[in-house]
This record gives structure tokens, C-alpha cells and sequence, in this order.
């Protein structure tokens, strides 16, 4: 009996947690949409969500942070995919593939968590914030270099990881860092990134076809 109520307490505070957590991106979310990156402060947040500075601070390190999440939460599922590709695709094109695949799974709805809508806000926010969009382009989680790693067959700390993380980046940069409202026929989500990733990934893939 003891067991079980210590149980049940941990589990209630995990997902007392997990609700403030959501509540503060939330919250930054918002604020963002409303007044601007720039704008908004972390006490600002952390009024909204109901909690204190303090405790924003154990959840998050800095406004940055809880805003990027919503990045995180589509190079999560892109890393996952990438280890899934078969080894003999080329690197780049595992990328392509990873990416193209999570977000047409995010567009059918197909990826638990992870919704259109919050693609959308994702865009929106970070590529209308240049503090963020540079943020953004150093956004590499252990896992997804870890992944990367494996397919090169070198350790995570080789050069030739940096160097695909920082060509990949340029491309998505490229294809999908102006998208802030609709474009090209398309509404704003992961439908329209798909278009722009391949379009972008063709035209990389034809300049560097003669280098070697």
C-alpha cells in the first residue's frame, strides 16, 4: 500500500510537471504571436503560465529556450527517422528523406505531439526573429549527432559531422527561412517545407554534382 501511494505521488508530480512545462510554451508562444520576440520577457511568461520567475527558470535556462522547443520537437522526430534510413542512402539524401518523411507524417497527422499547428508557429516565430533563426542554425541535439555519426562510421566529435550538420543547415536555411506566412500556393505547415526542402535539395544536389 505504501508503494503504491509513493507511486502515485511521483507520478502526479511528473505530470504536474509535464503540464507546467506545456503551460510555459504556452505561455512564450503567445506572447511571441502577439507582441513580438523582442517584446516579450520571461517574467511576462511566467505571469501568464500563473508560476514565478524561479520557477520558469527550472524549467527553461532562458527565453530562448522554451521558445525553441518548438523546434526541438520536429528535430527529435527527424533525428528518430534518419536512423532508420538504409546506410547505403547518401547522407544528404538520408536527411532529405528524414525530413520529408516526418513532415508528411506531421501533415497526416501521423506524429503523436507534433501538429501542423505548431510547425506553423514554429516558423513563424523563429524566421520573423533574427536572435532565434541564429539560434536555430546551432540547434544540434546530441541524438541527431549521434545518428549521423553512426551512418559516417566516425566518432560524434569528427569534423565530418560539423560539416554535414553545417551544409544540411544551409539548406534548410535556404529553402524554408522566410516562410512566415503562405507561399507559393501553399498554406504555411509542413506541406509548403516539404516543397521548399526538395526544391532547395535538387538545386544543391546539381551544384555539387561535378565536384567530384
Amino acid at each position: 500500500m505504501v508503494e503504491t501511494s509513493v507511486g502515485a505521488a511521483v507520478g502526479l508530480r511528473e505530470r504536474k510537471k509535464r503540464r507546467t512545462r506545456a503551460t510555459l510554451i504556452d505561455a512564450a508562444v503567445q506572447l511571441c504571436l502577439d507582441q513580438g520576440y523582442e517584446n516579450t520577457t520571461v517574467e511576462q511568461i511566467a505571469a501568464v503560465a500563473e508560476v514565478s520567475p524561479r520557477t520558469f527558470s527550472r524549467y527553461f535556462p532562458t527565453k530562448d529556450a522554451v521558445v525553441l522547443t518548438l523546434l526541438e520537437e520536429l528535430v527529435v522526430q527527424v533525428g528518430d527517422e534518419l536512423a532508420t534510413i538504409p546506410y547505403d542512402v547518401p547522407v544528404f539524401e538520408a536527411f532529405r528523406r528524414a525530413h520529408v518523411n516526418v513532415l508528411g507524417a506531421v501533415s497526416s497527422g501521423g506524429v503523436p505531439g507534433l501538429t501542423t499547428e505548431r510547425i506553423v508557429l514554429m516558423l513563424r516565430i523563429v524566421n520573423s526573429t533574427p536572435a532565434l533563426r541564429a539560434a536555430a542554425t546551432e540547434f544540434k541535439p546530441r541524438a541527431t549527432l549521434e545518428a549521423l555519426a553512426d551512418r559516417l562510421g566516425v566518432d560524434v566529435d569528427d569534423r565530418r559531422v560539423e560539416l554535414v550538420t553545417a551544409v544540411w543547415g544551409a539548406v534548410i536555411v535556404t529553402a524554408c527561412g522566410d516562410l512566415v506566412d503562405d507561399r507559393d500556393g501553399l498554406e504555411l505547415g509542413p506541406d509548403l517545407m516539404v516543397q521548399r526542402i526538395s526544391e532547395a535539395f535538387q538545386q544543391f544536389a546539381e551544384l555539387t554534382a561535378g565536384l567530384t
